[in-house]
């Protein structure tokens, strides 16, 4: 599987945000952008394109997809009906890996895509280990039973009543399974990715 190996923390302090799918954030020790000069005072003013770029290399960066993916959930979500932002927002966001991570069971992407290529999980009874796999509305994701033996698990059934879902889908945390209630819209969908700029990136 192709991963993305660019420096991850350089990346958080170009966008100003830890976009290093870690649970420390890089900006807590430096927060300006990388530079043997240390942080500047004044910046070149940023062209219409390198906006785009921009927020396109930051939303590849915080679901960890590399160009080839990204570009092909670009154009899936334009054959699709409605508003192409938000398509794409909802296909990034219902991919197996990014519900693992949204559903509490993985503190970052990069655990949550390990996880399921290591065959963790199920989904409606199916044995599921591909990352991109979409998931639909009603469709349960379940821990393996044979799994809850991995040191991993036994360290989060220890302090699974902390942990947080989110609000589109619903954590059985007895039965360790993942219901999608519904697609996320709105106020579910992140807030920190210009999709709009990403449109007009690929639409030149």
């Amino acid at each position: 599987m192709a991963r993305n190996l660019k420096p991850k923390h350089r990346a958080s302090r170009r966008f100003g945000e830890n976009v290093a799918d870690t649970v420390k954030s890089p900006l807590d020790k430096r927060a300006y952008p990388a530079g043997q000069h240390g942080p500047k005072k004044t910046f070149a003013k940023t062209s219409e394109y390198g906006r785009q770029l921009l927020a396109k290399q930051k939303a590849k960066a915080i679901y960890g997809l590399l160009e080839k993916q990204f570009k092909l959930t670009f154009e899936k979500a334009q054959k699709m009906t409605g508003d192409v932002s938000q398509n794409m927002l909802v296909l990034l966001e219902t991919r197996l890996d990014n519900v693992i991570f949204k559903s509490g069971l993985a503190s970052t992407h990069r655990l949550a895509r390990q996880l399921v290529n290591h065959g963790h999980f199920t989904v409606d009874g199916v044995k599921t280990n591909i990352p991109s796999y979409r998931v639909k509305l009603g469709q349960v994701i379940k821990l393996k039973e044979n799994k809850l033996s991995k040191n991993y698990w036994k360290n989060l059934l220890e302090t699974i009543d902390k942990v947080e879902s989110a609000s589109w889908l619903a954590l059985d945390k007895k039965n360790m399974t993942i219901t999608v209630n519904s697609l996320p819209e709105g106020e579910d969908l992140p807030q920190n990715i210009q999709t709009n700029l990403i449109v007009e990136f690929y639409s030149r």
